[in-house]
């Protein structure tokens, strides 16, 4: 069954003379420094199954990311805020200065499991120079006892290894394939696939429990058997003991961008990608059954474990993390 990829809108009826019609982010939100400061209400946040992480709750510091990945499951946040899930979620990146604060408040009465850190965008994006988060993130969540994996792309989190340690916290680098060439099209902001890969290596050598997040792996462009066995061959090469690969999802949000770009670069494949991908922003079970298969293969081969890691226990209460 083919499933359109293109998004559908509607007008809203103005039902309240006088109401403010600027979007949320104008409202709320304070431009300082090129980053728009939105106190945030809430900060422990459902993940959407969409977007194929192990954790259901996560937390992320920055909304939006300078990375500009094209297949970014995140994309949908920034439609809430009143922006578009494509450039302005490239551009506009919003930060909650009070993530701390709210957070050890929620995770007072948390009696989930472990969290994702960043799946909103980046933790460790050029934002993070400035407004230095993480270590009070990473502070409240140790303190609570509450495990928590940090996703990410940039080497910023290399800064905080010390801190990552302490916290007995895990760390997954995004590496999805190592080709260049493609890296600068889809994934234009990111740091490139050897910086990463050097990333890992140092993670690994300052004794940080870090894996590589292999995704999102992309149909037809980034799925041959060659570009798999390169990829997970450098990942071994520089002595990460983990691969968890996921296929690209294409949510709504995500999908609108994704496919308009597809159209205009390779607008053969998008017959293809109707066929592959359902409703909801799913690939076919077949299709990521194939291609999870293959890399599980080529993980056995270079001795690395393959998929979600078993889930990390919540640990005792601990005091507060020196933030220096």
């Amino acid at each position: 069954m083919r499933v359109p990829l293109w998004g559908v809108g509607w007008d809203a009826l103005e039902l309240v003379e006088g109401v403010d019609e600027r979007p949320l982010i104008e409202r709320r939100a304070v431009l300082r420094g090129g980053f728009y400061e939105m106190q945030a209400r809430t900060v422990i946040e459902r993940v959407p199954v969409e977007v194929g992480i192990a954790q259901r709750w996560g937390v992320s510091p920055y909304r939006g990311c300078v990375h500009a990945c094209r297949g970014c499951g995140a994309r949908a946040g920034h439609l809430r805020l009143g922006l578009d899930a494509g450039r302005d979620f490239d551009t506009r990146v919003v930060v909650r200065p009070n993530v701390v604060e709210r957070l050890r408040v929620e995770l007072a009465r948390w009696e989930g499991g472990e969290l994702a850190v960043g799946v909103g965008g980046d933790c460790y994006q050029a934002a993070e120079s400035t407004y230095r988060l993480m270590p009070g993130v990473m502070g409240a969540l140790a303190g609570a006892g509450v495990p928590f994996t940090v996703y990410t792309r940039s080497a910023l989190v290399a800064r905080d290894a010390a801190l990552l340690v302490r916290a007995g916290a895990r760390v997954a680098v995004s590496i999805a394939f190592v080709d260049e060439r493609i890296r600068r099209v889809v994934e234009p902001g990111a740091p490139s696939a050897q910086a990463r890969l050097e990333l890992v290596s140092a993670l690994v050598e300052a004794g940080v429990e870090c894996r590589v997040l292999m995704a999102p792996v992309l149909p037809l462009l980034s799925d041959a058997a060659d570009q798999l066995a390169a990829t997970v061959r450098r990942i071994a090469a520089v002595g990460a003991r983990a691969v968890e690969p996921v296929v690209l999802r294409l949510p709504r949000a995500t999908r609108a961008w994704y496919v308009e770009w597809l159209a205009r670069a390779h607008p053969q494949l998008v017959p293809r990608y109707e066929e592959l991908y359902d409703g909801v922003g799913l690939p076919s079970r077949d299709y990521e059954r194939r291609i999870v298969e293959q890399i599980e293969q080529l993980c056995r081969v270079y001795g690395m474990a393959c998929g979600a890691p078993e889930p990390a226990r919540v640990r005792p209460r601990a005091a507060q993390l020196s933030l220096v």
